[in-house]
């Protein structure tokens, strides 16, 4: 393992970032490995590129990723590196409500120069309880 790997797994995932916000399934998916693990928010399994953006779709009238920072490290055990994204989505609710600030959190793990798993967090969830009235605390 080099600088030069993480490097290259660092811009394998905004290739993908990239690909996955323009709703451009093939080209995501020229970035992910066979068999790909995707877990979006919630635990929700999905099978490909294509399902986040459709997923988004039913959340979201619209919705982009503001990146703020990529961290990478070679994990030994694993294999591969992993790499997390992090930044802020805005975009409007389905009700065309504006939002932004959103918090989020993409995890990869890149092995032999493609994603092998990826996994989904953001603050969506709290955003839509506190709308309705049922968070615990203020947001």
């Amino acid at each position: 393992m080099t600088d030069d790997t993480i490097a290259e797994a660092k811009r394998i995932v905004a290739a993908y970032l990239e690909r996955s916000m323009a709703k451009d399934a093939e080209g995501a998916r020229r970035y992910m490995a066979q068999g790909c693990e995707i877990v979006f928010t919630g635990g929700r399994r999905m099978a490909g590129p294509e399902e986040p953006p459709a997923f988004n779709a039913k959340r979201y009238a619209s919705v982009q990723k503001r990146p703020l920072r990529t961290d990478a490290v070679w994990n030994e055990d694993a294999g591969a590196v992993h790499v997390w994204a992090t930044g802020h989505l805005h975009g409007e609710w389905p009700d065309g409500t504006p939002f932004d600030g959103n918090r989020y959190v993409d995890f990869f793990a890149v092995k032999d120069g493609l994603i092998v798993r990826t996994e989904v967090w953001n603050d969506s969830a709290e955003i839509l309880l506190d709308r309705a009235g049922l968070s615990e605390a203020p947001l």
